[in-house]
């Protein structure tokens, strides 16, 4: 029962000092995705160069796209005209950031990680977006033509704002959620298995301890929240704060989904410069942390004291505890609720559309990337995609063809219809 206490006490610690500031980034995430209009985020990535780069990286670093979230989004943006610089560019500034991110990040790591992650994340997929577009110089970029783009139906300021807390309390607890207490779980572990001395193993040598965790990190599937908890428990085990920040650049932005969808749809040579990139980017910033900047600007160990005995911190300790009740509801809800439940006729196959089997989807902006790809052919007039069973439902005349390139065109597998 005393190691049960033990690692239950660092979760809660973690969780108590992370909620109040994941509900505001929730927040700033619905405000975000329902309030930008969406065309903006295409409409300046089309050209092959560098400020094409600029502006993907920059509409990339506030999003709060998890890891696979950001794979269709960016394969959207692509087959709408964005290059191939530009797409690598989100693709690698997107999934280590967020609002919501950054936000936890300060609640957890302080202010100078807080702005060093997203600095890194910043110059990284600019150097990864100039090195695409210096290897594809001599391709040009399609613009694809507008004519069976579907107006969008306008909706009352009321209708977006209950979209803003539907967005980011319901379906981004739905899409990270998990990732969020598996890096709790996995933070407990660690502060309770992992002897404190662990990486003086590695006698000072940073490079192979970084090395290490990227090879653990590449392949990991986390999101950029849910990788902060495991970082925090690996530097109160002695783990640098450079390291720290290979975790946090490399766990989220390359994960086994994401380097498959690159190679098949960017091609091979990209998803070489993708990695190569995003390894050279995580290494050189972890490295910069730990040899030109004060090591005690990233001091974890105040915190490795809260995880043993819990401090009343005042009224705010009060505030923390009641967002962590808010917090451990919502997530309750998006582990329990069927977000899928429906009881239209379409859902239930009790209608005459048409329905399409299609593998790789994972979380809401899956599901809206091929939902918006479906519905902008011409031959069809309405579809609702089931994420549980992944098959979309269509309502119109669209051939199979028609379909599986607009599928997979994003990045997903079309198995056909059923």
């Amino acid at each position: 029962m005393s190691v049960l206490k033990d690692i239950f006490s660092v979760i809660f610690t973690i969780f108590n000092e992370m909620s109040f500031y994941l509900l505001l980034g929730f927040l700033f995430a619905g405000i975000l995705h329902v309030l930008v209009p969406q065309h903006l985020f295409s409409k300046y990535l089309s050209k092959n160069s560098w400020l094409s780069v600029m502006y993907a990286t920059l509409f990339g670093i506030p999003l709060p796209l998890c890891s696979c979230g950001v794979i269709p989004t960016a394969m959207a943006l692509y087959k709408e005209g964005a290059s191939k610089g530009a797409t690598i560019s989100f693709l690698i500034a997107t999934p280590q950031t967020g609002i919501d991110s950054i936000i936890a990040t300060y609640s957890l790591l302080g202010l100078p990680f807080a702005i060093v992650r997203p600095v890194a994340a910043f110059f990284t997929s600019i150097f990864a977006g100039l090195v695409t577009n210096g290897f594809t110089k001599n391709e040009s970029v399609v613009i694809p033509s507008q004519q069976n783009k579907k107006e969008e139906t306008n909706i009352s300021f009321g209708q977006k704002i209950k979209r803003v807390f539907q967005y980011g309390y319901v379906e981004m607890m739905e899409d990270i959620g998990k990732m969020l207490l598996f890096g709790l779980f996995v933070a407990g572990l660690i502060a309770y298995f992992v002897p404190d001395n662990f990486f003086t193993i590695f006698k000072g040598n940073t490079i192979l301890t970084m090395i290490l965790i990227l090879i653990v990190a590449i392949p990991m599937y986390v999101c950029a929240t849910g990788s902060i908890p495991i970082a925090v428990a690996l530097m109160m085990k002695g783990m640098s704060p450079g390291t720290a920040l290979v975790l946090l650049m490399a766990g989220p932005a390359a994960n086994i989904a994401s380097m498959m969808v690159i190679g098949k749809v960017l091609g091979k040579k990209i998803f070489i410069i993708y990695l190569i990139t995003l390894v050279i980017g995580a290494i050189g910033f972890g490295l910069f942390i730990d040899n030109f900047l004060p090591a005690s600007w990233f001091d974890v160990s105040n915190f490795s004291a809260m995880a043993t005995h819990h401090h009343h911190g005042g009224w705010f300790y009060y505030v923390k505890v009641v967002c962590s009740f808010i917090l451990f509801l919502l997530l309750a809800n998006s582990m329990l609720s069927d977000k899928d439940e429906c009881s239209c006729s379409t859902c239930k196959g009790e209608s005459s559309m048409i329905k399409f089997k299609i593998n790789g989807m994972s979380c809401n902006h899956c599901k809206a990337n091929v939902t918006r790809v479906i519905s902008n052919l011409a031959s069809v007039k309405s579809v609702n995609v089931n994420l549980s069973e992944g098959i979309a439902y269509v309502d119109g005349t669209p051939t199979d063809e028609e379909v599986k390139q607009a599928v997979e065109a994003i990045g997903f597998e079309f198995k056909g219809r059923i």
